[in-house]
């Protein structure tokens, strides 16, 4: 029986920077009757307000619902309202430093945008995330800038080196996110157990950058179940389908007790 179901959110709940949509809206209350909901992104918290809280009915059960932003480095529960549990902020050293090494791999890279949309580095406190064509560049353009990554996979090999202290994953369209070490959505899933005392094995994933060098990628390693989803589309059946299944379990589990 599965118990807590882990959401990535960009790519996975919604598209990149977008709101989730009605149906993905009705889909997240119906879980949310039925299972405990987390969802992690590379997000800070005024995203998943934008993107997610804002388009939830009324009535959805938010306490059954934990939010991490920016890959797991902070979290939110709802009590009557929603209280943030910790952060795990940079000092100023440690953002310099990786201010310094962001801008050098950018320029090694070669890759420069034709345009660009707003700020490209956004400090998020515990996280540094660099969108290379900026904060508020329009989806079709970051659809096409780097779909299959390997333009952030050149940047990313030489950040490995120059950051090798922190952890460097691809996320989003266009983005990169820098966070300190072990600090990442392997992290935020072992924060989740913790707090909501529920067991690996009563949870499940969901993302769309599993691969390795994506940020969905360090919840592998907690020994989770992971389901690849290539957009918010395919999220909904996974979602329709876990929630057949969990109601069918309750059936199979009502009937055995008589």
């Amino acid at each position: 029986m599965k118990k807590l179901i882990i959401f990535d959110l960009d790519g996975t709940l919604a598209e990149s920077k977008a709101a989730i949509d009605p149906e993905m809206s009705v889909c997240l209350n119906d879980l949310l009757q039925v299972a405990q909901v987390a969802i992690i992104s590379g997000g800070n918290w005024p995203q998943f307000e934008k993107q997610v809280l804002s388009h939830l009915p009324a009535a959805a059960n938010l306490t059954h619902l934990s939010i991490l932003p920016t890959c797991g480095t902070k979290y939110y529960q709802y009590k009557q309202d929603w209280k943030q549990l910790y952060e795990e902020n940079f000092t100023a050293a440690e953002r310099q430093k990786i201010l310094d090494n962001l801008h050098h791999a950018i320029s090694l890279s070669g890759f420069t945008p034709a345009q660009t949309w707003g700020e490209q580095i956004e400090d998020r406190g515990s996280q540094i995330t660099y969108s290379a064509l900026g904060q508020q560049a329009p989806l079709e353009a970051k659809k096409v800038w780097d779909p299959d990554f390997s333009k952030r996979k050149v940047i990313k090999a030489q950040l490995d080196q120059s950051l090798s202290e922190f952890s460097v994953q691809m996320g989003g369209a266009t983005s990169i996110d820098i966070t300190k070490p072990g600090i990442d959505k392997a992290y935020g899933i072992h924060k989740l157990q913790e707090t909501l005392k529920i067991s690996i094995a009563e949870m499940i994933f969901i993302g769309d950058a599993l691969f390795e060098g994506g940020n969905d990628h360090p919840a592998r390693k907690t020994g989770v179940v992971c389901i690849s989803v290539k957009d918010p589309q395919e999220t909904k059946k996974v979602i329709e389908t876990i929630i057949a299944c969990l109601n069918n379990s309750d059936k199979n589990t009502l009937n055995e007790s008589k």
